[in-house]
């Protein structure tokens, strides 16, 4: 089940159903099934604090997520900054919405066991992103 939840923020305009599909449709090219997912929408602020409570980081970003994944099926809580994604849009140059689906998705390929600590796993997750768009 995924839910959606927001903090200090409106709701973003993200056709829900459509959005839970796709990461489903996501989840199982990975060979992993969908659980228990929380997205928490917010801002700065909140995931600022967010940061420096749980990670002992000082400092902005636009997703943090926290994996409570078991075997085969994903779960987790996964913060999502929209201050810092219309500030990456404006800075990529990209499409709101576009770079939202992509922050979205982004999580969601944490929660599958890839991760963007290196350069090259940084290009392999982006790559893997722009996958997950395609299909969307």
């Amino acid at each position: 089940m995924i839910s959606y939840f927001t903090e200090n923020v409106k709701t973003p305009a993200i056709k829900k159903k459509a959005v839970t599909e796709w990461i489903k449709k996501v989840a199982e090219t990975h060979g992993k099934r969908v659980g228990e997912v929380s997205y928490i929408f917010c801002d700065d602020a909140k995931i600022l604090e967010v940061n420096n409570q749980y990670l002992q980081h000082d400092y902005y970003t636009d997703i943090i997520t926290f994996d409570y994944t078991e075997g085969k099926r994903i779960a987790g809580d996964i913060f999502i900054s929209l201050d810092t994604v219309e500030s990456n849009s404006e800075q990529f140059a990209t499409d709101y919405l576009e770079e939202l689906h992509r922050i979205i998705i982004h999580g969601i390929l944490h929660l599958c066991g890839h991760d963007d600590k290196s350069d090259e796993a940084r290009a392999n997750m982006t790559r893997l992103e722009d996958d997950a768009l395609k299909i969307r």
